[in-house]
């Protein structure tokens, strides 16, 4: 599946909410089945800077295409990056950085997060553009 139609997909699943408590939730759902990072990529190095909680996020090129592993010590946080992680993870690292991020927009994520979580959110799909460009350099 290409970015676009992960994105449309997320889409789809929060229309299929009637409230935000309902959206939360299936966030909180879709943290619990992130990809567990590896322990060892608990590092410093590897924290999302700008976020108010711990987020880690490691990446790794498997063939031409960047797999992304994750993990907060916050759970509505760890839900957030589980989204980022399932539209960006398995994509060629060109594709991430050329890649728009409207859909956030469309599920309402932003407006519906405090100003701290949703500077969060920016950091992380910053981190993650930055990813694919660092491995992106390696592939050229």
């Amino acid at each position: 599946m290409t970015i676009q139609e992960k994105q449309q997909e997320v889409v789809e699943e929060f229309e299929m909410f009637e409230d935000w408590m309902q959206r939360y939730e299936y966030m909180i759902e879709l943290g619990k089945s992130l990809p567990l990072i590896d322990e060892k990529y608990k590092i410093d190095e590897n924290l999302i800077k700008g976020c108010q909680s711990k987020v880690w996020v490691h990446a790794e090129l498997e063939g031409e295409k960047l797999a992304f592993t994750a993990d907060s010590d916050a759970i509505i946080t760890k839900g957030i990056v589980a989204i980022l992680i399932r539209v960006f993870s398995n994509q060629h690292p060109a594709e991430i950085i050329e890649a728009d991020t409207k859909f956030i927009d469309e599920i309402g994520l932003k407006e519906h997060l405090s100003p701290t979580r949703a500077n969060g959110l920016v950091s992380m799909i910053k981190q993650l553009k930055m990813y694919a460009v660092a491995y992106q350099t390696q592939l050229n």
